[in-house]
């Protein structure tokens, strides 16, 4: 809200109280008494409660903190998203240290940073739906920083849902992200749009996708912001929105090149759709290496084992390395290859992320294919094994996570628990 409004519509709290609040540890209460004074009458004592579990970060405390986020009080709603956050996280941030008689302010707890860290910021403990909706609800609220900061921990935190919670979430969710695509703040609608497409991804065919939604992020097409444009077919391409297509068909061919061109190509291949397939082919013998290493993927998608032979032709000789996994990946799709270069992928930088999202795609319905690098003597390559099979999502999957989950190595095991924790709740 802007200034004027802030001061009638939410009473603000005294500047010096919250400087004291911060710089003053928090007051060593018990949790009984922290969470009974999340209903006090007065605001700096349900802020205080709130920063208290904030940084205790009890897990029982979840469910009475979402009272908080959408308090009447834009301070304690901050504090209450922040220790929302804090909870779920799969390492925990210390706030405040204290040195001697000194307390050092040490770290923030930002949910745009938290989601942008990717679904594995999150630890492997179920997100309770009272605390999603708590945050759903704040997301439209009306001071602009609330509003997002809401916004994005609804983002970080949605991705534990699973099973019959993913599709109530995916049902109520829809209707309030599609509302925030009209937003009138730009990073409020851009908010929205990474938000939809995190949340929305890797949709199973039983998961519910509301058109409106759908068609509120195509009206986002239009945007003259580019990073918005951008940011609509990303998200169309998470959602796999095939109302859409022919839209992004008109918009790289309008484009033909730069970032634009590249964001509309890349939602036709995450979409898959048949209509888009010489689109696909025609990109093959383009120089441009990253366009045609997207055809490739694209091709991959459609399932015509016949295009195989056009993608070896395509890359035979090329040397660019994301190209080449492209490659790899349409095999493993398109004939059932062996993903041993894609795997070993995992532990070069540059290509890290492409071959992650390759895996995950692959592993479900066939999760033995990683069998073999489960053992590998190298134990990051073990530990992004189990966070490729809790990604994936295949309950399939659950007897080699938990084998890893008594791995030696103390990373594997954390990477393999939260996995296991998301295919039972997929189950």
């Amino acid at each position: 809200m802007n200034a004027n409004a802030a001061q009638t519509a939410k009473p603000k709290l005294f500047f010096a109280v919250f400087a004291f609040l911060v710089a003053a540890p928090a007051a060593q209460v018990s949790f009984e008494t922290a969470t009974r004074d999340l209903t006090s009458p007065d605001a700096g004592t349900r802020f205080r409660a709130a920063q208290m579990l904030k940084e205790a970060a009890y897990p029982e405390s979840a469910v009475p903190l979402a009272k908080l986020v959408t308090d009447p009080q834009d301070e304690v709603q901050l504090e209450a998203i922040a220790a929302e956050l804090n909870i779920f996280l799969a390492e925990k941030i210390v706030v405040r240290k204290r040195v001697g008689f000194v307390v050092e302010v040490r770290n923030q707890i930002a949910a745009q940073k938290a989601f942008a860290s990717g679904p594995l910021v999150i630890g492997p403990r179920p997100v309770p739906m009272e605390v999603l909706s708590a945050l759903r609800a704040a997301a439209a609220d009306e001071n602009p920083r609330v509003a997002l900061e809401a916004i994005y921990a609804f983002g970080t935190l949605a991705v534990q849902a699973g099973g019959a919670s993913r599709r109530e979430l995916l049902r109520a969710a829809a209707p309030a992200l599609a509302a925030l695509t009209g937003a009138p703040e730009p990073a409020r609608r851009y908010a929205a749009l990474r938000v939809i497409g995190r949340v929305f991804e890797r949709r199973r065919q039983d998961e519910p996708l509301d058109e409106t939604l759908g068609d509120a992020v195509i009206t986002m097409l239009n945007e003259k912001d580019r990073a918005l444009k951008v940011a609509a077919m990303e998200a169309l391409g998470a959602m796999r929105y095939e109302r859409s297509v022919q839209a992004l068909i008109d918009l790289f061919q309008h484009y033909g090149k730069g970032d634009e061109a590249a964001a509309a190509l890349a939602a036709l291949a995450r979409i898959g759709h048949a209509s888009a397939a010489p689109l696909f082919t025609a990109q093959l013998q383009t120089r441009n290496a990253p366009l045609r290493g997207i055809a490739i993927e694209g091709l991959a998608r459609l399932g015509d084992r016949a295009k195989l032979a056009d993608i070896h032709a395509a890359i035979g000789g090329d040397r660019d390395d994301a190209v080449l996994l492209a490659g790899a990946f349409a095999s493993a799709m398109l004939s059932n290859a062996p993903v041993d270069s894609i795997a070993e992928a995992l532990a070069r930088a540059k290509v890290h992320d492409q071959a992650r999202q390759y895996l995950v795609e692959l592993v479900p319905g066939r999760p033995a294919l990683l069998t073999r690098q489960a053992q590998d003597p190298d134990a990051r390559i073990r530990a992004e094994v189990a966070d490729v099979l809790g990604l994936a999502g295949d309950p399939a999957a659950l007897p080699l996570a938990e084998s890893l989950s008594k791995d030696a190595d103390p990373q594997v095991a954390r990477a393999a628990e939260r996995a296991v924790a998301r295919l039972r709740a997929a189950s």
